[in-house]
């Protein structure tokens, strides 16, 4: 991700959105030739020489290469389609089958809470409560502003950002399909113009409570006011919903499976669809909490999987606040990226609550209504609810995690050494990684790329020739201070220089990856019936088999950033670097996990290594 800025003036939140360039097709030539490139540094020989055969069969005039790209060229063609990857997204996100918890879903610890309003710290009596209600404001007149068109456009570099994941902040729910799902969102044929809707959902022990947040003359409530609601709504949940009875858990099942629990739970009992009905339509999900973990561990892994009985892991926004008025966020990530909510979560945080309730039009109205959402259950349904979370319970408990804080390294650090910070990380990275677990492996980092219309992001593989080079220069005992910056200074090159490709469009594996899309939904049509050896290939295996995911959050609002891994071997590494200093949330499959403390160890190791290296570097005139 990288850090943006709101726009000082605009003539809309949309306003550049049409204006702005299609995401570029790469021709087929291109992306084989570049894949074949990018996937070198981590073949054999012998591996370089099979994959090289299937990219060449693979883009004769005879092969299925021509015949898929002509399909997405007329595609890219058709009225109404802003981007050739429009359905590339819907099939990455929506049709994957395993569960969306813990996942798919991500996760931004906020910085501890500032004080209220006037400037008067929160009430030692609530601070759950207060926090709660601070927040719910603040996103109510996000949505205010948003639905006015107000939201300033985000600029980088000064050139506007494709704004259109806004449209999924509120009201938007996934809904699980037998075999690919769909968003129920506003701004949509089906739900044109934003949503209408004045409630949001309060979970609390398991319990689901509707809650108005906007009167009934339109007006949003006062902080006090919402306040009193949450209270009346934590006063009526006093107990816990029993395992069996936590409609939420099913969210965490795999998504064929979930979506036939839902069908079922929907057919059981009328009160049941309009139960799902108010859910789905709510503007967003208020998480409270009943413990608080010790620390930022513990506090990171509740956020992201850890109290699933008080989730509704397909509400697109569940903002979750514990006991001592710590908060975050969980995001359901097939609408929104992270940058995206980067921007709305440095919003809700960068204005003090008084004057977010002052911007709605907040006024006092009294306690907001409260109702609580019930649902008709019969046995089958809850011999299902209570074993989609014991399978949960168990899912998480075979995934490790850890935290790493850094507080004498940051951006301002790299940039003095005169190196991307970016590119300095990710290649301490490779250092480390190596040092833990004795191999370099594919690593993807998510590259943002909302210049172009609809533009989502680009997934950048890091290993090039030029990063197995650095390694083996670092780890050469005979090598001299000398041969190690400059390798570590081309190998910084070289990724910049592939970020750069992905910003500007120039990446094979999302052009390749939906040709194969295209072949699945539509093969048979198009005369593509037999099996396409290039995606058996050891070139596009080992280099999607991730041993690191990698993705940042740049935001003085958010400490912590998180995610899953992505693979039986996978380390995931979230981060965030800030000016002056570095958080990383860590996660890997238990079977794997004293690879990964190792790596943290080797991190801290790599990071300080690296920095010195450059520090003794001679001065240049």
């Amino acid at each position: 991700m990288n850090a943006t800025t709101p726009a000082p003036t605009s003539a809309g939140t949309f306003a550049h959105d049409d204006e702005l360039p299609r995401v570029p097709l790469p021709t087929l030539a291109d992306s084989c030739e570049r894949f074949l490139a990018w996937s070198a540094p981590l073949l054999t020989p012998a591996e370089r020489a099979q994959t090289e055969a299937a990219v060449a069969a693979f883009q004769a005039a005879s092969g299925p290469g021509p015949i898929l790209h002509a399909a997405l060229e007329s595609y890219d063609a058709t009225d109404g389609v802003h981007s050739w990857l429009d359905d590339f997204w819907d099939s990455r996100y929506l049709g994957r089958r395993d569960r969306i918890a813990l996942n798919a879903n991500y996760i931004f610890k906020f910085a501890d809470s500032a004080p209220r309003s006037d400037g008067q710290p929160q009430s030692d009596g609530q601070p759950q409560i207060d926090r709660a209600a601070d927040l719910i404001a603040a996103a109510v007149d996000y949505k205010v502003r948003l639905d006015d068109e107000q939201i300033e456009p985000v600029l980088q570099r000064g050139k506007p950002l494709s704004m259109a994941q806004n449209t999924y902040l509120f009201s938007t729910t996934r809904i699980p399909g037998a075999v690919q799902d769909t968003v129920r969102t506003p701004y949509s044929a089906e739900w044109p113009g934003p949503s209408q809707a004045r409630h949001i959902v309060v979970l609390h022990q398991g319990n689901l409570v509707r809650m108005d947040v906007i009167g009934p003359d339109g007006q949003p409530y006062s902080l006090d006011d919402l306040a009193a609601g949450l209270t009346a709504a934590v006063k009526a949940t006093p107990a816990r919903v029993p395992a069996d009875a936590a409609v939420g858990l099913l969210t965490t099942k795999a998504r064929a499976a979930w979506a036939d629990s839902r069908a079922r739970l929907s057919a059981l009992d009328p009160a049941n669809a309009a139960a799902l009905d108010t859910i789905e339509t709510a503007l967003f999900c208020i998480c409270l909490e009943s413990i608080t973990p010790g620390d930022d561990l513990g506090i990171c892994d509740q956020l992201l999987h850890g109290n699933a009985i008080n989730r509704w892991f397909d509400k697109a926004v569940s903002l979750i606040v514990f006991p001592d008025g710590r908060a975050g966020i969980n995001v359901e990530h097939c609408g929104l990226d992270g940058t995206t909510i980067l921007s709305f979560v440095d919003d809700l945080l960068g204005t003090s609550p008084q004057d977010h309730a002052v911007s709605s039009g907040a006024r006092p109205q009294g306690q907001p209504a409260i109702d609580p959402i019930e649902f008709v259950l019969d046995d089958a349904l809850r011999a299902d609810i209570g074993a989609a979370g014991g399978s949960f319970a168990e899912f998480t408990g075979s995934t490790a995690s850890t935290v790493l804080t850094i507080d004498d390294f940051g951006q301002n650090d790299a940039k003095r050494l005169r190196i991307s910070p970016d590119a300095f990380v990710q290649l301490a990275y490779q250092l480390a990684h190596v040092r833990a677990k004795s191999r370099t492996g594919a690593t993807y980092e998510s590259i943002a790329t909302r210049g172009w219309r609809r533009g989502r992001t680009e997934a950048m593989r890091v290993v090039t020739a030029e990063v197995l080079e650095f390694v083996s220069a670092l780890q050469d005992p005979a090598a001299t201070p000398a041969a190690k910056r400059a390798a570590l200074r081309a190998a910084a090159d070289a990724h910049v220089q592939r970020a750069r490709d992905c910003q500007a469009g120039r990446a094979p594996e999302q052009h390749l990856w939906e040709l194969q899309f295209i072949a699945r939904r539509r093969g048979a049509e198009l005369g593509v019936s037999e099996p396409i050896a290039l995606y058996e290939t050891p070139g596009w295996v080992k280099s999607r088999d991730d041993l690191l995911s990698t993705s940042s959050a740049p935001s003085v609002n958010v400490e912590f950033f998180g995610f899953g891994s992505t693979s039986s071997q996978c380390i995931g590494v979230a981060y965030v670097l800030l000016a002056d200093r570095f958080n990383l949330y860590l996660s890997t499959p238990r079977p794997v996990a004293d690879g990964m403390y190792a790596f943290a160890e080797q991190l801290v190791i790599a990071l300080r290594e690296l920095r010195e290296l450059l520090a003794a570097e001679p001065s240049v005139d």
